[in-house]
């Protein structure tokens, strides 16, 4: 069955996570993506911890489904050749600093010339324009710059980072939608055109309370810890033996919850009679939910939980969750083969299409593994426009 992107050439001109995340995304879903890479080093992330055969996991995992070639783009051979790439190409995303490209030759008013149909996808930590258009940008730092830091962690510690890569997976996200959004557009126009997005874009448009509450009081968001900024009781809860989520995100869970932990007071406390007023008393609330939750394992309680519809569940360590068995179910761990790692693991297709499903096609590419192949290949595209077939 073909993939919904079968046909799409993308060029990714990316190191790091962002960029690279986007090629993968359309990669699974069809999408020819070839990975131009620095001969003798590649991207950075093929240097990152742990290994697997010398292999770098890190790496193989969000760079399956991809070809590798190398080039210098800093001599006149190595440019040439990612031109003539270029030229039947569709999408290129890149994530050099700003100006880079450009002070190449390859901008996207040069290559766009070559290819009116060409999508130019750019990633950067900041943006092209303002006064922070040429930093350098990473997830660490933008995650600190955009509030995500000032959010995180427990109320009265200092700021806290998120520990996973989430400014660089989210903004990977938004490039892909702008590359689906712009093919979509060229078959309207005929022609392709430049798309832009940032990190920093993405570390601010995650904070949807956050912002909502400033555009609402002018006042910087409190730190909640475990709690939530809209919605009261939702968050972790101790029980007799572990601690288990309970998300009370409707009024009707609120009645149910009141009669499972059999405080049914609670409901008619002035404190806590709607959810706005939970929200502004949560500190005084949890603690008496988590007496009564004292009284049994979470294990029960979950089952009462869950048999009254009240969202909840057990917390789980991510080996845990990636062997669970919904995991198998919804095919989020697949095997692959890899020429030098051998057989390993990588997640799963998170979007499931019914008609054209993606696919892990093939691991992630060893350094250069494809040059002869693609290369081989635009040659043969040349000689056959030369002989006019």
């Amino acid at each position: 069955m073909a993939n919904a992107l079968k046909g799409i050439k993308v060029l990714e001109l990316a190191s790091f996570i962002a960029g690279p995340y986007c090629a993968m995304m359309l990669a699974d879903q069809g999408a020819d993506v070839i990975k131009v890479e620095r001969p003798g080093v590649g991207d950075e992330n093929r240097t990152e911890p742990p290994f697997i055969n010398g292999e770098s996991a890190p790496f193989m995992l969000w760079n399956r489904n991809k070809r590798s070639v190398t080039l210098d783009l800093k001599t006149d051979e190595g440019k040439e050749q990612l031109l003539k790439l270029v030229d039947d190409a569709d999408v290129l995303i890149e994530n050099y600093r700003t100006g880079a490209m450009e002070r190449l030759g390859l901008g996207y008013d040069e290559l766009s010339k070559r290819n009116k149909k060409l999508i130019y996808a750019s990633i950067s930590g900041y943006g092209r324009t303002g006064e922070f258009a040429e930093k350098g940008g990473f997830d660490l730092v933008i995650q600190g710059f955009t509030g995500l830091m000032a959010l995180t962690g427990e109320e009265k510690a200092g700021p806290h980072r998120l520990p996973i890569p989430v400014c660089d997976i989210a903004a990977g996200l938004y490039l892909t939608v702008g590359v689906l959004t712009a093919l979509q557009a060229r078959t309207h126009t005929g022609r392709g055109q430049k798309i832009e997005t940032s990190l920093f874009e993405a570390g601010l448009s995650l904070q949807l309370y956050e912002a909502a509450t400033v555009f609402a009081t002018n006042a910087a968001p409190a730190k909640l810890g475990q709690k939530h900024r809209g919605v009261a009781p939702y968050q972790i809860f101790r029980t007799g033996t572990d601690h288990i989520t309970i998300g009370v995100a409707q009024q009707n869970f609120w009645l149910k919850l009141c009669g499972i932990i059999d405080r049914r007071e609670l409901l008619e406390d002035p404190r806590f009679t709607t959810n706005a007023l939970r929200v502004a008393n949560i500190d005084e609330l949890v603690p008496l939910i988590e007496d009564a939750l004292a009284a049994k394992p979470g294990e029960e309680w979950l089952e009462l939980l869950e048999s009254a519809g009240i969202p909840c569940g057990i917390i789980q360590t991510t080996d845990r969750a990636l062997a669970h068995e919904h995991t198998a179910v919804r095919q989020m761990v697949v095997q692959v083969e890899h020429p030098v790692a051998g057989n390993t693991r990588t997640l799963g297709i998170p979007i499931k299409l019914s008609d054209t499903p993606g696919a892990i096609r093939r691991p992630a590419p060893v350094l250069g593994e494809h040059n002869s192949e693609v290369f081989g290949e635009t040659a043969s595209a040349e000689l056959m426009a030369a002989s006019g077939s």
